[in-house]
């Protein structure tokens, strides 16, 4: 098992093999939020679908660690190197924050410069994003760039990790919340992203709820927020990832 990745096989019975999730917690690049982390996994495991905690490599390790490390770990879970029973075709990947910028740029195909690693078995087939950075240049939360690039990166490299500038036809469906008013990420992440699929004619479902601070997770108790995970189910059912 590749280093920082954790698994919670799915709890629900199932005629075929599971579909697999990748989790990636947020916390600016620089730590790991734990409440992003296991019980989200808990939570898809309750619906049918094995999910993988990964703790990819944060500051100070600089891009392209983080997006190394989670194409590693979508290659070996499609591969089914851990012994679960995963469907192959049905490997996903989930973030929160800057996980979710990472989640992002794991969809987007971006090259992490190792052509062990960058195959197409290291692309995610639905990308779940929440409350997800995305741009590096639009509303930008600095400290996720200061953590992932360090200190004045180059114009080209900022456009290269701005996720709504990668999209493209091959880019995998996703589904996308934030809250209008999150003071860290700002919602424009969420529209830039979502309005890029639409331009590409790549399935999104977008939900902006209009209050909740940043770093919900799973936003047990939060009145209107806490639907996206019910939210989220339905969308992945009518993908055929649970029932």
């Amino acid at each position: 098992m590749p280093a920082g990745l954790s698994a919670i096989p799915a709890r629900q019975p199932s005629a075929r093999r599971p579909p697999a999730m990748l989790v990636l917690p947020g916390g600016g690049y620089e730590h790991h939020a734990d409440h992003e982390a296991e019980p989200v996994a808990e939570w898809l495991a309750s619906l049918g679908i094995h999910a993988f905690v990964l703790r990819y490599r944060v500051a100070p390790h600089r891009h392209p660690a983080p997006l190394a490390d989670a194409k590693a770990a979508l290659a070996w879970i499609r591969r089914g190197s851990h012994g679960l029973p995963v469907e192959s075709s049905r490997v996903g990947v989930l973030g929160f924050s800057a996980g979710g910028h990472l989640a992002a740029t794991l969809a987007s195909g971006l090259s992490a410069g190792d052509d062990a690693l960058d195959l197409p078995e290291s692309r995610p087939d639905l990308a779940v994003l929440c409350y997800p950075v995305v741009s590096f240049q639009a509303s930008v939360h600095q400290g996720s760039i200061n953590n992932l690039l360090g200190g004045s990166p180059p114009g080209g490299l900022l456009e290269e990790l701005s996720a709504e500038l990668t999209v493209t036809g091959r880019t995998p469906p996703a589904f996308i919340w934030h809250t209008s008013d999150d003071e860290a990420v700002d919602v424009e992440h969420s529209l830039l992203y979502a309005l890029a699929l639409r331009r590409a004619a790549v399935p999104a479902e977008l939900h902006i709820f209009p209050h909740g601070r940043h770093g919900l997770g799973l936003a047990d108790g939060v009145a209107g927020v806490e639907r996206w995970t019910e939210l989220c189910a339905t969308w992945l059912a009518g993908h055929g990832w649970c029932p």
